[in-house]
């Protein structure tokens, strides 16, 4: 548990992989992907940062206050 927790920690901090690797003490990578899974956030900004150029910086809807939307998105997890 604490490997896993440490190496998840790294991780979100921007170590790279083969540094947590050593630092766990391991000779090949995918052992230490077993503990070193990217969390939901981290993998937003990875991709969020790898389609800089793609993604609208304005002009997006402001979908926060949408009562309809709010309602089908809460009918689904009700089903």
């Amino acid at each position: 548990m604490f490997r896993h927790s440490k190496s998840v920690h790294l991780l979100q901090s921007g170590v790279n992989l083969i540094y947590i690797r050593d630092f766990l003490g391991y000779s090949d990578c995918n052992s230490t992907q077993i503990y070193a899974k990217a969390d939901t956030e981290t993998r937003r900004k990875a991709l969020e940062a790898a389609y800089v150029d793609i993604l609208p910086t304005t002009g997006l809807p402001d979908r926060s206050y949408d009562k309809n939307l709010m309602d089908f998105l809460i009918s689904l997890g009700l089903q």
